[in-house]
């Protein structure tokens, strides 16, 4: 057995001082949703959601009126619907929050040039690096002033949370959103951490908490109080000591501003070929935990899983498979290894088996943005999200009641699109069928605009770029 983890990392800050509150932990306020409101006036104040479409298509962001009804993220767009049918379902479009994101992280970069981006709305930033002495009022100011030059900037608002390490900045970010700042004194933290669920550390997902809170161990305080012993004999070496160390609040994780893509593996050599499926399936489930277990407690997850098989005669077989998420999920990287072993002939023997997983990051989360850019209709069964179940037909959710946002129609409309019309000018596509699509006329800075219906072929209307955010003059 073995496992390797390769990286590069140009520029990364030192540990962090554990008695300074030097790393900031920044994340946009439902990120996605929030451009679409800003953009197009009639949805602010309204339930919006936006991701994969399709009947087998899954959140990425609920507007905050969304949250209301139980909607959130990684959810079956068809329970979504389900939830909350008058909402507004929108498909995404890349280029504008690809533009907003890079806005704040070029503010990010104006405070220090150690910036780790996790995803497009959020980041860690090594203040450290360019402040010293650092205290609670000094973080604070520039903290405050960073969240006034993101809403100035972009028009949205933005949740920072500030600590001693990346575990306690990332939590502290999460305790009072959206728009919020929470800036945590490191005498502070151990109280502040003490009576949090355990599933609020990185790699506590929902069997190693249920784990957890079997054995008695509810809190982060209860955790910290715990014997490693028990935890190593619990979870093993890596895991066990790992969430032990961070339910004291010990992280020493450096910020790094760029990292190559890593890898994260196990392997066996048999002492004799193996030919049996049942066995090499068992031995697949128990690298698969193996890996999540490594996974978890890096807090990394990643979207490909690949296997490696070395037959009798010494050939070596590399079969691997893209998800259209990053996963962690010890379930998931049994499932896609034991598919991609199924069409491996076996029946020779097999002297070597390895599962791996690679592309990591260390936003743990499905990676909801390429669920976006994905078709959902198209993605094959296999590649199918954990826990998403097959959905009802574009635009009717269970039960039959029509969704007032249609499916894009099969010239390639989307519900949310930009696009401009020759008499009319800028809008977007509310929705479309039967050979219709409905546009909503107005922009960023209109009022709520008017709508029109036209054909789907109309000559006059055509995709457009999004429109251009301007800020206030200050």
């Amino acid at each position: 057995m073995s496992a390797e983890v390769g990286e590069r990392v140009p520029l990364r800050g030192g540990r962090p001082d554990p008695t300074r509150p030097g790393v900031m932990h920044l994340d946009l306020d439902a990120f996605f949703a929030a451009v679409e409101q800003r953009d197009k006036p009639s949805l602010r104040g309204k339930p919006v959601v936006v991701g994969g479409t399709g009947g087998r298509g899954v959140v990425a962001t609920a507007s905050y009126e969304a949250r209301v009804f139980g909607i959130g993220s990684a959810m079956p767009t068809a329970r979504a619907r389900r939830l909350c049918p008058n909402a507004a379902y929108l498909a995404g479009r890349f280029e504008a929050y690809r533009t907003v994101s890079h806005q704040v992280m070029e503010l990010a970069h104006a405070l220090s040039p150690l910036v780790e981006p996790l995803s497009f709305d959020e980041a860690f930033v090594d203040l450290s690096a360019v402040h010293e002495g650092l205290d609670v009022a000094a973080v604070t100011d520039i903290a405050e002033r960073f969240r006034a030059d993101v809403r100035h900037r972009t028009g949205l608002t933005v949740s920072v949370g500030v600590g001693a390490s990346k575990l306690v900045a990332k939590i502290a970010s999460d305790l009072r959103k959206p728009d919020a700042l929470v800036v945590v004194p490191p005498a502070e933290q151990e109280a502040l951490l003490a009576p949090m669920s355990v599933r609020k550390i990185p790699g506590v997902g929902a069997v190693t908490g249920d784990r957890l809170i079997r054995s008695g161990l509810k809190t982060i305080g209860d955790l910290a109080a715990a014997d490693e012993g028990e935890l190593v004999r619990m979870l093993g070496k890596a895991h066990g000591s790992g969430l032990l160390a961070f339910a004291r609040g010990i992280d020493p994780r450096p910020v790094v501003s760029e990292r190559e893509a890593k890898s994260v593996s196990a392997e066996e050599t048999f002492a004799v070929d193996l030919t049996d499926r049942a066995d090499l399936d068992e031995r697949i489930r128990r690298m698969a935990d193996r890996v999540a277990a490594r996974l978890a407690t890096s807090g990394v997850s990643g979207r490909t899983i690949t296997i490696k098989v070395r037959r009798y005669d010494f050939s070596t077989l590399n079969r691997s498979r893209t998800l259209p998420h990053a996963s962690s999920s010890a379930k998931e990287i049994s499932h896609h290894a034991t598919e991609l072993l199924d069409a491996i002939d076996v029946a020779d023997g097999v002297r070597l088996l390895g599962v791996g997983v690679s592309g990591l990051s260390e936003y743990s989360q499905i990676d909801l943005l390429a669920e976006i850019e994905e078709d959902p209709e198209t993605l094959p069964d296999e590649d199918e999200p954990e826990g998403v179940a097959e959905g009802v037909a574009e635009g009717v959710a269970e039960g039959g009641s029509a969704h007032p946002y249609g499916p894009p129609a099969a010239t390639g409309w989307r519900p949310g699109q930009d696009v401009t019309h020759t008499g009319f000018g800028a809008g977007w596509v509310q929705g479309s069928g039967a050979g219709r699509v409905t546009v909503r006329f107005e922009g960023p800075h209109t009022p709520v605009g008017r709508i029109r219906t036209f054909r789907d072929d109309d000559p006059d209307l055509a995709p457009a770029d999004p429109p251009v955010f301007t800020p206030e003059p200050t």
